[in-house]
């Protein structure tokens, strides 16, 4: 994990959706931040050690009117339409952390790329074993900033991207020029001045904050954002997410706002 210091900033923008705005000044204690997504490797330790089973892999909530497949554990995927297709989400039977698209998926060898397939209370779940807890949004937008004016794209000097996301016509083609489609495992694209990795890009990341009735704001965007469509590559980009489903771009970062600063 990684001290942040607490410091004030400019939480939230005017410029690009409704929910992000207004800007505000906001002020943070300090505290500890994992320095990236947890990954496939860490929560199977959890699995291990306490046999959780994830929201997906139970049996779903009774719904009167769902269609068959609905009716047992299974997942929200992505996936590219079609024309015979038109949908970009479809339930994958089967679909969990260690089969994030389905059973022909597997994490077998992927030890280190970020967990999805969580909901909000896998990751409450986790956060409890390890004696930490989700971050809330402003403790996330601020060390997202990593006390720099946030980018309108993740993109250095020279034009190469800076975190995974969908370059191309999201959703009809991703081209990978970051060099990963999909999922990348953690810490390969730089990290930002407070030395964290992945706080743009890879996966959206849960916080502990509220948004409505059994939703909570998940932060950071994920490699499905595009330049074309959604652009939520930014650390003032939020989401909305229904608690009780992960998806196959979903994970979580834990904070510590217990443990002592480090001495001087």
């Amino acid at each position: 994990m990684r001290w942040i210091a607490g410091g004030s900033f400019i939480m939230g923008e005017d410029a690009r959706y409704p929910e992000e705005g207004p800007p505000r000044l906001v002020t943070v204690r300090g505290f500890w931040i994992d320095t990236h997504e947890l990954t496939n490797a860490e929560f199977a330790r959890f699995v291990k050690a306490t046999g959780y089973r994830t929201l997906a892999e139970r049996d779903p909530p009774a719904l009167p009117d769902a269609p068959p497949e609905m009716k047992v554990p299974g997942s929200a995927v992505f996936t590219i339409p079609t024309p015979d297709d038109p949908r970009w989400w479809r339930w994958a039977v089967g679909a969990q952390w260690r089969h994030p698209s389905g059973p022909k998926e597997s994490i077998a060898g992927h030890d280190a790329d970020p967990v999805v397939q969580i909901a909000y209370d896998d990751a409450a779940a986790y956060a409890r074993w390890a004696g930490k807890e989700l971050p809330t949004e402003a403790q996330w937008e601020y060390t997202a900033h990593g006390g720099q004016k946030a980018l309108p794209e993740p993109l250095a000097s020279n034009g190469k991207p800076t975190a995974n996301y969908y370059q191309g016509v999201f959703p009809e083609r991703d081209l990978g020029t970051d060099g990963y489609k999909g999922r990348a495992p953690v810490g390969c694209f730089p990290a930002n001045a407070f030395g964290l990795h992945d706080m743009i890009g890879n996966v959206w990341e849960w916080t502990r904050d509220p948004a409505g009735p059994d939703r909570y704001v998940i932060k950071g965007g994920s490699y499905l954002c595009a330049a074309n469509y959604c652009a939520r590559y930014r650390p003032a980009a939020r989401q909305f997410q229904e608690r009780g489903l992960g998806t196959d771009h979903i994970g979580f970062r834990l904070v510590d706002n217990r443990k002592a600063a480090p001495a001087h």
